[in-house]
């Protein structure tokens, strides 16, 4: 088991020298984060949602990722994230010391019902600070997908879909029907 750290900021550093863990642990501005284990409703959407992109993807050239993995978005102040699901092409990812030290081509935020708009923004502009060309916003409460594309630096709302298909802006041959991400 790791030890955080009880007061103050973490350092990219002495980041690097903690444990892993089993757990899920963002980092935001120096400050650990730690986000409980995703109730069955969340875990579905997302397995649905991996299941559909990686039956319509070559999984060799755009991996798709969920779970326990880190985005850094900045070494300092440390930030790192970690979205529900991301799909990167495998020609332009950045790994060092084992985190992704660059964007993926789309990821996905998955909601739980404590999240909050404030939570969401501040993430929505950790991602466009790198520079991530498509983000979904997934409410599994409201049965709902936002859709946000980068545009000059800024997300823009592209759709707000409660059914209809999904079409990833840089994977247009992927096609996800609404309704089948939701659980019966």
């Amino acid at each position: 088991m790791a030890t955080l750290p009880k007061t103050g900021s973490v350092t990219y550093e002495g980041w690097l020298r903690m444990l892993e863990t089993e757990g899920r642990e963002e980092v935001v501005n120096g400050e650990i984060r730690l986000m409980p284990p995703a109730k069955f409703v969340h875990a579905l959407v997302v397995a649905n949602l991996v299941a559909e992109i990686q039956r319509q993807l070559d999984g060799r050239k755009f991996p798709v990722f969920s779970g326990s993995f880190g985005i850094v978005i900045r070494k300092a102040p440390l930030t790192c994230r970690i979205p529900a699901v991301a799909v990167f092409e495998k020609e332009t990812w950045v790994v060092i010391e084992g985190y992704f030290h660059s964007a993926p081509q789309l990821a996905i935020e998955v909601l739980s019902p404590s999240e909050t708009r404030r939570l969401t923004d501040e993430k929505l502009r950790d991602y466009e600070s790198i520079g991530i060309p498509e983000v979904w916003i997934v409410s599994p409460e409201a049965q709902t997908v936002e859709v946000l594309l980068l545009d000059n630096g800024r997300f823009r709302r592209e759709a707000l879909l409660a059914e209809g298909l999904l079409k990833p802006q840089r994977f247009p041959h992927v096609q996800i029907d609404i309704t089948q991400i939701w659980p019966d």
